[in-house]
């Protein structure tokens, strides 16, 4: 069944808030009334893409991820994703065109530990430029890509962003290691 594109824009919306939300909370979030949202969010119900966990709060189901495009992650692929890389998929930071900081993410784990000691004129440039998602990618994490290159929407300081970045690939990991059964 395809999604209408205020169906996906909730639905969107509550993948990347990645946590229990009320309705005005969704509402608030991407500018529309709360009785639409309302009325977006119990079609989603009904087509099994967003449940209750709370009376009052909504969060997106597994397969309200697959509505949106993401591949279903199973013990191997968590493990994958998670593992340390060989030297030449490391991450290498760098504030600029040519100016490396001489800094590596050995794998997600490390990255998201690095992203916190790097200078915030290098997130920002990685930003800019979707290095992360790209990266993000090629560890197969289209998901994690995916929620890295809509922060470049929201116009956040670059500490904001380092702390937004960090906090989301943090979650990330934690889910994976689930997954994994770790």
């Amino acid at each position: 069944m395809s999604l209408s594109p205020v169906k996906r824009l909730v639905l969107e919306t509550m993948w990347i808030l990645d946590k229990p939300a009320k309705a005005k909370e969704i509402a608030e979030e991407i500018g529309l009334g709360f009785p639409s949202v309302m009325m977006h969010i119990i079609g989603l119900m009904r087509m099994g893409y967003v449940k209750a966990p709370q009376k009052g709060q909504y969060v997106i189901t597994e397969k309200g991820k697959r509505a949106l495009g993401f591949p279903v992650i199973d013990r191997e692929k968590a493990e994958e994703i998670l593992a340390p890389l060989p030297k030449e998929k490391f991450f290498s930071f760098y504030v600029d065109i040519g100016k490396p900081l001489g800094i590596y993410a050995t794998s997600l784990q490390d990255f998201c530990d690095k992203v916190l000691k790097v200078d915030a004129d290098s997130v920002e440039f990685h930003v800019n430029r979707g290095d992360f998602e790209t990266w993000f990618n090629c560890l197969g994490d289209l998901e994690l890509a995916r929620k890295i290159l809509l922060l470049k929407e929201r116009k956040a300081s670059k500490e904001e962003l380092r702390k937004v970045i960090y906090e989301t690939v943090k979650n990330r990991c934690a889910e994976l290691s689930k997954i994994k059964g770790t």
